[in-house]
């Protein structure tokens, strides 16, 4: 797939103050916490805009216009930027080391046991209570121009949250084009081997966030089997196909459609199978909403994507004064699949030093006609 790059140049690091929602400004827009700063920063081009904080590098909106000229905020998130500290929701994080979730809170790596920060029951998830949507991140890059660009850097240390080793992480939001951005993220081991899986955990509502539920839109997710989990969410091991059962968005069907069928609603990893490019990347998911026309497509380098329907969302109070209910926004996490330092038949986690994890998406907008 073709990366449009140009020539940028380098500004100064800069605190952009920007107002969340219908004109509130978020409680905390610049202030120190011990040695860190907090930033807010605009990516825009044209009509088409996103906004992000380097606490949890974490995108707190982004703008498009609706087939009705319409500009809309279609990602969920907070009206102040206090809410995201201890939150759990993960609204627009990056989170990490390890994405998803691990069983029983260890592993083994080279008969060495490590034990992780248990936040899900018995189960590590997200990376711990302080993953990396948990702390500050410092930019390394900013650019604007025609293709605007923030790039956010952070070393994790040995022993955070139980996991192993140093490790240096890059996370870059860069709008590649009209109504398109993309998310690249590296990791590097710098002394012990160590799992690594790194997700993006926007909600997204393409009618607008606050805007009732996505049971209705129309999702594709080009995968035809999952991997099963129990009553943990922990994955078997198993790999099923999805045909004939509720699981299945071959062909775009609306999540309400058969979400009772599914206990608890969709949150599992799918197997995708598209066919990759030249650098890697294939279709994950097309997702539209007929109201406001919006189209986002996904791709990706990964090999699995969790589809989560916010199954988990309670009334949570938004930015701009909204509320959202119980399926009010949709995560689509690509990622390696869960649970894979315990299931040595899933793609590998675990990366030693002079290896490079990367892991690269990119969303695409359009109106249908």
């Amino acid at each position: 797939m073709a990366r449009g790059e140009s020539t940028l140049r380098l500004l100064c690091l800069a605190v952009v103050l920007l107002v969340l929602g219908n004109g509130g400004a978020p409680g905390a827009e610049a202030r120190k916490r011990g040695k860190q700063s907090l930033g807010f920063y605009e990516l825009r081009r044209g009509e088409f805009s996103m906004v992000l904080t380097n606490w949890g590098a974490t995108i707190l909106a982004v703008r498009l216009p609706d087939k009705n000229g319409h500009i809309d905020d279609v990602v969920l998130g907070y009206k102040d930027i206090g809410q995201y500290v201890n939150d759990t929701t993960y609204f627009g994080a990056l989170v990490g080391r390890v994405a998803n979730r691990i069983a029983g809170g260890r592993f083994t790596i080279k008969n060495h046991a490590y034990h992780t920060f248990r936040n899900d029951g018995h189960n590590t998830l997200h990376g711990g209570h302080r993953g990396f949507n948990q702390v500050f991140w410092a930019v390394r890059e900013r650019a604007t121009g025609e293709f605007p660009y923030i790039t956010f850097a952070y070393r994790s240390y040995d022993g955070e949250q139980g996991f192993p080793g140093d490790l240096d992480v890059l996370v870059t939001y860069k709008i590649d084009g009209d109504y398109s951005y993309s998310v690249t993220m590296y990791a590097r081991p710098l002394d012990k081997p160590t799992p690594v899986n790194l997700a993006q955990h926007t909600y997204w509502n393409l009618r607008g966030h606050g805007n009732g539920t996505v049971l209705d839109h129309a999702v594709q997710i080009f995968a035809s089997a999952v991997t099963p989990v129990g009553g943990d969410l922990i994955p078997t091991g198993a790999v099923a196909p999805v045909a004939g059962t509720p699981f299945d968005f071959r062909t775009p069907a609306a999540p309400g459609a058969r979400i009772a069928e599914v206990e608890g609603g969709y949150d599992i990893n799918y197997v995708l199978d598209g066919e990759r490019d030249g650098q890697g990347v294939r279709k994950v998911a097309v997702v539209s909403e007929a109201t406001s026309g919006r189209v986002m497509e996904l791709w990706a380098d990964q090999p699995g994507v969790q589809f989560y329907t916010g199954n988990f969302l309670k009334g949570d109070e938004g930015k701009g004064g909204a509320v959202y209910a119980k399926h009010g926004g949709m995560c689509l996490e690509t990622q390696d699949y869960p649970d894979a330092v315990h299931n040595p038949g899933f793609p590998k986690e675990v990366y030693r030093p002079g290896q490079v994890y990367k892991h690269y998406m990119l969303y695409k907008f359009s109106l249908q006609k």
